[in-house]
């Protein structure tokens, strides 16, 4: 796959001239070949694409219209039925367990949206909930049932998210055998996340990559065997529909397991600048924003408007938007990113000019959605239109 070059810089500029930053850019080309190499690296397994990822329905609609792309994996319960009124899918499972009261009433109120959409449950009590939002009569709820994916080598470690509660074959088999057993609900699917994998870039230097490429090895090895126990014990109490697994990170050793259905993959499509350090695979950056340039503090100093665009997770480094074009720019450490101001050096800032602008990646791929109502589209370097991000079309589901 080709990477970002100087001349995009050129491209970008001349495409948006017309526009003031900030802005934010879908380098549509890019979607493009990003996922042609998620198709590629899943061999023939479906790809759920997770919504939180993308977070703007004109390019959910691209990337679902091409081949090896069916379904959503949504992030809540309203913008599943929302995703769904707007027909934009009718296959999208929830990947959080929801407590939204009205979200529920509205799901069992609607009988083409309860025959799309599963919910995510991992314990007894997400059913207790949903029977006491809508009462025991309620008529019946998709449900996927989670297992938690990560890797416990040893006692009182654990390497991965902290999601479901279940782990081994056995309470999963045991909570299935309730699920199946209680009336309102139809157990359709199992997922499991493998985020040490999937979201744990491998291409550290030294010591840390290797560590990390090892863990990598042993917890793959370890969760397929124990996902193919996991999906055996549930089928034998309920027939599945999908078996979902692994993200962007880990399509490789997700798609080699017998068990797998489906995977789910996004943030491979836009490339942010947090997947730039795996060894598996390189995505072209697709998504990008600019600030304008309205001070030189110094020679090799300038200073941008805004731009504190700042990614969840674990405060640190990695969870500022990095500077792209032109490259050799950096953030200072002593401000990083500003809510009104970002300043940068290099030499590249040396032939900055106040109105210039500089392009950035943001850390993570859908949350850039939440800063800009609109992203700008470009194709060929040419401006082909603009589209509206979930926050452009009054939605926020954080």
């Amino acid at each position: 796959m080709t990477s970002v070059t100087v001349d995009d810089r050129a491209r970008y500029d001349s495409a948006t001239r017309h526009l003031d930053p900030p802005l934010a850019v879908i380098d549509l080309d890019a979607v493009d070949a990003n996922a042609d190499d998620l198709v590629r690296r899943a061999a023939g397994t479906p790809i759920r694409i997770a919504t939180k990822s993308v977070r703007c329905r004109a390019l959910l609609d691209r990337v679902l219209a091409r081949p090896g792309f069916s379904g959503l994996l949504c992030y809540t319960l309203a913008e599943a039925l929302w995703l769904h009124e707007q027909g934009t899918a009718d296959d999208l499972v929830v990947a959080y367990p929801t407590a939204d009261t009205g979200a529920l009433r509205a799901l069992a109120a609607d009988d083409a949206a309860r025959q799309a959409i599963t919910l995510m449950v991992d314990s007894r009590e997400h059913l207790d909930l949903v029977d006491t939002v809508l009462g025991a009569a309620h008529p019946e709820i998709r449900v996927c049932l989670e297992f938690d994916a990560s890797w416990r080598p040893f006692p009182g470690v654990h390497v991965g998210t902290r999601r479901s509660p279940v782990h081994t074959p056995k309470q999963v088999g045991r909570l299935a055998e309730r699920i199946a057993a209680r009336r309102g609900f139809r157990l359709a699917g199992v997922m499991g996340y493998e985020g040490q994998i999937a979201g744990v870039p491998d291409g550290g230097p030294g010591v840390s990559g290797a560590v990390t490429r090892w863990m990598q090895r042993r917890s793959a090895a370890e969760l397929a065997a124990r996902r193919a126990a996991v999906v055996a014990a549930v089928r034998r109490v309920a027939p599945l529909e999908f078996v979902n697994g692994g993200g962007t990170g880990s399509l490789e050793s997700t798609c080699a397991e017998r068990a797998v259905t489906e995977v789910t993959a996004g943030s491979g499509l836009l490339g942010p600048a947090l997947f730039s350090r795996y060894r598996r695979f390189t995505p072209v950056p697709a998504a990008l924003f600019a600030l304008p340039v309205v001070r030189r503090p110094g020679r090799r100093v300038v200073t941008l408007a805004a731009g504190g665009y700042v990614a969840s997770g674990a405060a640190g480094r990695s969870r500022l938007p990095s500077p792209h074009l032109p490259a050799g720019l950096s953030l200072l450490g002593i401000e990083g990113a500003g809510e009104v101001q970002t300043p940068v050096r290099g030499r590249a800032a040396r032939a900055l000019r106040l109105g210039d602008r500089v392009w950035f990646r943001h850390a993570k791929s859908g949350e850039l959605a939440e800063h800009f109502r609109d992203y700008h589209l470009v194709s060929g370097g040419t401006l082909v239109g603009s589209a509206p991000t979930y926050r452009g079309e009054g939605r926020c589901f954080g």
